[in-house]
């Protein structure tokens, strides 16, 4: 069973609905005091495993909200899409995670990022990720993102370890 993105306005629609169900429930207003406190993103990024023998891309999105101070959670949904060979293989990836933000009220935020991470396809496997980043709000409602993931899953699997760059909308 190979994994195909179906609807890319689907998981764009997904990720600003998560965004601004998140700032209804945590009873924020669209003021600019409170637009730091939840967002969504989108992202896209390049991969190898530890052993290098395993290039891959990655994309998908997500959502993050604070939760006390520079604290918060967050989760996401995307795919690994393996371009060694011929024959692309894609695999499912969600996580999630808890997040630190060390100037959340910034133009540029830098944030360091942890949780648990599953990988899926006809069967699954659990995992985890730490990783870490930077956002940069070129405005008030949209910021780019940059950012390092390492997902590891069993001692005797490889890592992967992914740069991803995305938008962030909140």
């Amino acid at each position: 069973m190979k994994m195909k993105l179906r609807s890319p306005i689907f998981l764009l629609f997904f990720v600003f609905a998560l965004s601004n169900l998140t700032n209804e429930v945590m009873g924020q207003s669209r003021d600019q005091s409170n637009s730091r406190r939840a967002w969504g993103y989108v992202f896209a990024g390049v991969g190898n495993t530890s052993g290098g023998n395993d290039t891959f891309i990655n994309f998908g999105g997500g959502g993050e909200g604070l939760l006390y101070k520079g604290f918060g959670a967050g989760g996401e949904i995307g795919a690994l899409t393996f371009t060694n060979g011929g024959n692309p293989e894609s695999v499912g990836l969600a996580s999630a995670n808890f997040i630190g933000h060390f100037n959340r009220k910034g133009k540029v935020d830098p944030f360091i990022t942890g949780g648990a991470s599953l990988v899926f396809r006809s069967g699954a496997a659990g995992g985890g990720n730490i990783g870490g980043g930077v956002h940069w709000w070129v405005k008030n409602r949209l910021g780019v993102r940059f950012e390092f993931r390492d997902h590891i899953f069993s001692s005797d699997t490889p890592h992967f370890y992914v740069f991803r760059v995305g938008l962030s909308f909140r």
